[in-house]
């Protein structure tokens, strides 16, 4: 087993009806940008969830960003990040899964990198990423509200952004991107079409299972996270698609993802 060093200070809020745990992790005179995807957060009422527990107290300004891609693309990022900027936030909510965490921390890890003009440097930008974004050494605070179980990235500081332009997938990591917290609700997985929930459960298979086989060195304690994990998934991926209405089974799935 080789040499390591832990660090994870994400807290973690989990369970029913924590979205209003937001009047209380919010910093409560934050200038805040929601960051959210292709529109289910605003058709399955989480979008006013959220923002009704960011107005229940403090004196909080929100502003909102839509539409971060499946594969958050670059060009679309840099916009938020712009936006940032034009209105002096201060923290970013990112409601959705793990495309618009990855986004969300990429927004947060670039905004400082600006033009004369306030606007975000691309050739900067790109720069960052291209060297995984290491060398930033300022950060927009973020948080999350996870609506699909698949990727962890709720629980980690990194993430893999696309530019089309460019034909690039670039991967991105600083400790800096770890959220300040993330609220985790399984009833939020109830608005989501099977398809998609399957698609979670694959997805976390998989992300477990490329640690688990191509990295060996005997670390048998993460081995054995590791194939604990999988069994979850295994059991838990076959109770969902038989029972979709077991939020016991949602609850399970979303923490074994995370």
């Amino acid at each position: 087993m080789n040499n390591f060093q832990y660090y994870n200070p994400v807290r973690i809020v989990f369970g029913e009806g924590q979205i209003e745990k937001l009047a209380e992790l919010v910093p409560t005179d934050a200038r805040v940008l929601i960051t959210y995807g292709g529109g289910s957060a605003q058709r399955t009422g989480t979008l006013d969830e959220v923002k009704t527990a960011l107005a229940a107290s403090g004196n909080r300004e929100v502003f909102e960003f839509g539409g971060i891609e499946a594969n958050p693309e670059f060009t679309t990022l840099l916009k938020a990040a712009d936006m940032v900027n034009e209105h002096d936030i201060d923290f970013l909510l990112a409601v959705g899964g793990g495309s618009v965490l990855d986004g969300s921390k990429f927004v947060a890890l670039v905004s400082s990198l600006t033009e004369e003009d306030g606007t975000v440097s691309r050739d900067k930008a790109w720069d960052a990423l291209t060297s995984y974004c290491r060398d930033i050494d300022s950060a927009v605070d973020l948080g999350a509200v996870l609506t699909i179980p698949a990727t962890g990235s709720e629980m980690n500081s990194g993430g893999v952004i696309n530019y089309s332009e460019r034909q690039a997938k670039l991967p991105f990591g600083n400790p800096l991107a770890f959220p300040k917290f993330s609220i985790l609700d399984p009833l939020k997985t109830m608005t989501l079409p099977e398809r998609q929930v399957m698609n979670g459960v694959a997805d976390a298979f998989v992300h477990v299972m490329e640690q688990y086989l191509t990295y060996p060195v005997n670390a048998k304690v993460q081995d054995a996270f590791s194939e604990s994990l999988l069994k979850i998934l295994i059991e838990e991926g076959t109770a969902v698609k038989a029972d979709p209405e077991n939020l016991e089974t949602r609850k399970n799935i979303m923490w074994t993802a995370t």
